[in-house]
């Protein structure tokens, strides 16, 4: 299944407080699981206005769904087209 990055603009989401990013998680995962097995959430990213998130979905709707299940942005979804690290220079 294709793997996706979310960028999510959110002033302020550098200071969010454990307990608001643990709720704001918990209520990801309550979505997801009412969406089905097809979406999945790897992984985010917090930096000082954004949040950058990682998703397997079949395509960027059910990105959008779950976006406006939640009521935060989803700004730009793109999809990864290819992964390189260190070892691709091997």
């Amino acid at each position: 299944m294709p793997k996706f990055i979310i960028e999510r603009e959110i002033p302020g989401a550098g200071e969010l407080t454990g307990e608001q990013l643990q709720n704001t998680s918990q209520q990801s995962c309550c979505v997801l699981r009412d969406a089905g097995p097809h979406i999945q959430w790897l992984e985010s990213y917090v930096t000082d206005n954004k949040i950058y998130c990682v998703y397997i979905s079949p395509d960027k709707q059910a990105i959008v769904d779950h976006a406006e299940a939640m009521g935060i942005p989803a700004n730009q979804i793109n999809q990864v087209k290819a992964i390189i690290d260190p070892t691709t220079a091997e």
